[in-house]
């Protein structure tokens, strides 16, 4: 399909035209296992997305900037116009909302799945050479003195347990206090006796090898929504492994995903459960920015024990269990038992989930966006002047908000967000700001990755076009505190932040994009709140940590080791947040960028 905007035109390709924008779409290509052939020779060897399948050509098969033979690469109607400026995006009248959407025909809603699902299932961001050396650096990645750091940290000097994973390629000390997942699975951390593993995109035989030697053997579930062929094409990664067995999420509404990513750790010595960002394929533990929480070591109750024994003041035990029955699951039976047999006292945060469904009456309080207006309603306290606390957002995907925020971002979801104590507000929304960062192109060309790393950020040419209004809210991609300003992100955060920037009055950490098929939306009248995807993430309120003044300090250095750091929060990006200028765009996947090189040398061009 052709489109012109103002500055030039350039095609789409007749499998990104489609119909369903309702989501950020990060459900798999099914093409990559009719396709199989090719894929076995060119492409990630586990169910992939189009923007990330996009990533991986162009890393195999890199466009050059200074490369004359590029008009023999790009298609035809793309030679038209191939500057980055030339690349104004058409505007389309149409408001339709999914609703509406969802009455296209089938044919053309999965052709979007295709196009818009990319955030998470990967690209092999390295060729095979180069990952390969990744993976043999990453085999010496720990040195004993850092296992020894990594212990004392565990021990005390982290009392949010909130951590970033390392990122190769910056400044080592950037690094420290930063966890990868070989350091979640060490012995250090305990004597694993089995695993389960809930994530969306799963490359089998890497997960495999980032166990120690001495429990690739132990007992492992695999957590999954999946289905059909690139159900079936994770099974057969599984073959060689006589230890693995799977459990299939069921998704009952269209597009939703199984988006979790958490880790329950059985250990000889307790029990421990990290939820995080990042999905089971090397790259996401690579050159990208993304948060863990690791759980305190969780020990076995004593025996007999029963009723609300072990559960903590925020909850905790109960809201995993709660959180783990959505599934109807027999297989996540025995994971339940398990922590109902341990004491999870000590959890100081509160657990946010997202499972598929329609809910009324008190259940629409116990998932998505509603959930975080109980927490925040419950235990967030009032603030002086609130009206004038921002509310900032930041993630990696963008689903379809409607033709104007009053739709669901300024009216459902900004409600939700700016909950806090019990108070009934009667403050008008709209003047509560509202920040919301996302990768500009000029933070994914200059970025470790280059231009490839916008394969994790798949926002679509489809849904953009129809939501301008929705970049106004938009700011850049800043993380120098933290050395990642050029490890892109695909941690998901949102927070209440003071007018100065120096105070938060809670942070969230989550699975969950800026979607309504994450955060749920309000439906029957605002009787109903639908949700279709899993999600999960941990909310950081002051009083959990005995903190009184209703607000935590925002810490100006990470690797901060002062005393009162239970009441500085590490914040793992820059405030205040800049702004798009006029010349920033938003990243989107699939277009092509041809008018400056990345930090490789390429250009983009996705199809």
């Amino acid at each position: 399909m052709l489109q012109e905007g103002a500055h030039g035109k350039w095609t789409v390709s007749s499998s990104d035209e489609s119909a369903e924008e309702n989501s950020d779409s990060e459900k798999p290509s099914t093409s990559l296992v009719l396709d199989a052939a090719h894929s076995k020779k060119s492409g990630p060897q586990y169910p992939c997305s189009d923007a990330r399948k996009a990533a991986h050509k162009r890393k195999a098969s890199p466009l050059k900037f200074s490369d004359k033979k590029i008009s023999t690469e790009i298609p035809p109607a793309e030679k038209q116009r191939t500057s980055q400026e030339g690349l104004g995006w058409c505007l389309s009248s149409s408001d339709e909302e999914p609703e509406d959407q969802e009455k296209e025909a089938y044919k053309e809603m999965v052709k979007e799945e295709k196009c818009d699902v990319s955030e998470e299932h990967t690209l092999n961001l390295c060729k095979a050479e180069e990952l390969s050396e990744n993976q043999k650096a990453e085999e010496c990645d720990e040195t004993s003195s850092e296992a020894q750091d990594t212990w004392d940290m565990l021990n005390g000097g982290n009392p949010f347990r909130f951590f970033l994973t390392k990122v190769r390629g910056i400044e080592q000390s950037y690094n420290s206090g930063a966890l990868h997942i070989k350091d979640i699975l060490s012995p250090l951390f305990g004597t694993l006796i089995s695993s389960a593993q809930f994530n969306y995109c799963i490359d089998v035989g890497w997960l495999v090898k980032q166990y120690p030697q001495e429990f690739r053997k132990k007992p492992l579930l695999i957590v999954h929504g999946e289905k059909r062929e690139s159900k079936a094409e994770l099974l057969a990664q599984a073959r060689p492994y006589e230890n693995i067995s799977f459990c299939q999420a069921k998704l009952d509404i269209a597009f939703g995903t199984h988006h979790t990513k958490m880790m329950l750790l059985l250990y000889e010595e307790g029990l421990r459960v990290v939820i995080h960002t990042s999905n089971l394929i090397a790259e996401d533990w690579h050159q990208k920015t993304q948060g863990i929480w690791l759980s305190p070591l969780y020990p076995r109750l004593p025996q007999g024990t029963t009723g609300s024994a072990g559960e903590s003041e925020t909850n905790f035990k109960s809201d995993l269990i709660s959180y783990l029955m959505a599934y109807s699951s027999p297989t996540l039976q025995e994971w339940i038992d398990l922590i109902q047999e341990h004491d999870l006292s000590e959890t100081r945060v509160y657990l946010l989930g997202s499972t598929p469904g329609r809910y009324q009456g008190s259940d629409k309080e116990k998932w998505g966006h509603l959930r975080l207006r109980k927490l925040l309603k419950e235990h967030a306290s009032s603030m002086p002047a609130q009206e004038s606390w921002p509310v900032v957002g930041q993630f990696s995907s963008i689903g379809s908000m409607g033709a104007d925020g009053s739709k669901w971002l300024c009216s459902e979801f900004q409600e939700s967000l700016v909950a806090a104590g019990s108070s009934v507000t009667t403050l008008l929304k709209c003047d509560i700001p509202i920040h919301l960062i996302y990768p500009t192109v000029n933070n994914v060309r200059q970025s470790l990755e280059g231009y490839p790393a916008g394969g994790s950020l798949p926002y679509s040419i489809q849904t953009a076009q129809k939501q301008l209004w929705l970049h106004s809210y938009f700011h850049k991609w800043s993380a120098e505190i933290s050395g990642r300003s050029h490890a892109m992100p695909h941690i998901k955060t949102y927070m209440r932040t003071s007018p100065d920037f120096k105070k938060i009055a809670w942070f969230l950490v989550t699975s969950a994009n800026l979607s309504k098929a994450a955060w749920g939306a309000l439906e029957k009248n605002g009787t109903q709140l639908m949700i279709r995807s899993y999600e999960l993430g941990v909310l950081f309120l002051p009083s959990a940590y005995g903190l009184d003044k209703g607000y935590f300090h925002v810490r100006r250095k990470m690797l901060s080791e002062s005393n009162d750091s239970a009441t500085h929060f590490p914040v793992p990006y820059d405030l205040p947040p800049e702004q798009y200028g006029s010349k920033d765009q938003p990243w989107i996947w699939n277009i092509p960028y041809t008018n400056a090189p990345d930090t490789h040398g390429n250009m983009w061009v996705p199809s």
